[in-house]
């Protein structure tokens, strides 16, 4: 679905093969078609696979990136969401890294699929990618070692600490594989960021679904959304009035620490005229949750007030001069 969005987006068929076939793997074909899921049309993408090497082991994969001729950030990029992906299947199966066998991640298709979805990219010039909360199915669905309930243990394994939400479709909507990609992908998780539109790709998945069984990838220029950079953050802000103090420079450090972006205190007055800090933390949504649990964890606050906020920051630059005082 990820390398039919990218086509649909603008990709061209042939640059995708041209840059893949650095991976020196033989077996394989791509083809794409248009399809209608839903009344929605979009693209899907196929990998036709002749190689008879169904499946590999985790350092057989390794091998065939590390000695590809993609350049090297990508080929270090597929092999850490490969390695990421063997690390989870090992602890799921209670087996050593080594002795990981992927079955079908370790197919010419998935193979095709990862190092596509970051070759894609690439040709594409997509510098930065904000995931939205994934939908995750439901019921089950027969695979290497039998019967396995929705999610999988791997996607579930997979998307640790990642925004997801349950829909009601009985299928698998997130795999393994695309969880790996896009975990790996993403420097965010969120809403859709401010952007001047550029285009807009919808990938099409095997199956018809009660819902549209599609992937859209939507890509625009930051740059051109506003005047100056602007994005979309988290206050989360709470009242204390029963704590040491001195406590607060660890508690600031603390939440530096774990990535908020500001951390400030303010004098306040409280009911019965009491004086108290209001302690605020700036943060990214995808780590509200986080931040608020060490709040509770690290201060005497009982609760904590989230509020949505935009910051819009000036373009600069930091230069050296030579002046008359040096």
């Amino acid at each position: 679905m990820i390398l039919g969005a990218l086509v649909d987006a603008g990709l061209p068929l042939a640059t995708l093969q041209e840059r893949l076939a650095g991976l020196s793997l033989d077996g394989f074909e791509l083809t794409a078609s248009r399809v209608s899921r839903n009344a929605f049309s979009a693209t899907k993408v196929d990998v036709r696979v002749f190689d008879t090497a169904s499946s590999r082991h985790l350092p057989d994969i390794e091998a065939i990136v590390r000695e590809s001729a993609l350049p090297e950030p990508i080929r270090e990029h597929a092999i850490s969401i490969f390695h990421h992906m063997g690390t989870v299947e090992a602890g799921i199966h209670g087996v050593s890294l080594d002795q990981v066998h992927l079955h079908e991640l370790g197919g010419v298709d998935t193979i095709v699929d990862v190092v596509g979805a970051l070759v894609g990219l690439d040709a594409l010039g997509v510098e930065r990618v904000v995931v939205s909360p994934l939908p995750l199915g439901r019921g089950w669905i027969h695979g290497a070692h039998g019967d396995i309930p929705l999610p999988s243990p791997a996607t579930l394994a997979l998307l640790r600490g990642v925004p997801v939400v349950g829909s009601p479709v009985e299928a698998e909507t997130v795999t393994p594989t695309g969880a790996a990609v896009l975990v790996s992908l993403a420097s965010a998780f969120g809403p859709l960021p401010p952007m001047r539109l550029a285009a807009i790709g919808y990938g099409a998945g095997a199956r018809d679904l009660p819902i549209p069984n599609l992937l859209r990838v939507i890509i625009g220029d930051s740059e051109g959304a506003s005047d100056g950079a602007s994005e979309s953050l988290v206050l989360l802000e709470t009242n204390i009035d029963d704590m040491n103090p001195e406590f607060f420079d660890h508690v600031m450090a603390r939440l530096l620490e774990a990535g908020a972006l500001d951390v400030y205190l303010s004098p306040v007055q409280m009911k019965k005229n009491r004086p108290a800090t209001l302690l605020s933390v700036l943060c990214r949504p995808e780590l509200a949750r986080d931040l608020t649990n060490l709040l509770f964890a690290e201060t005497s606050t009982l609760g904590v007030r989230e509020s949505d906020v935009r910051r819009h920051c000036l373009d600069r630059t930091a230069q050296t001069v030579s002046t008359a005082y040096g």
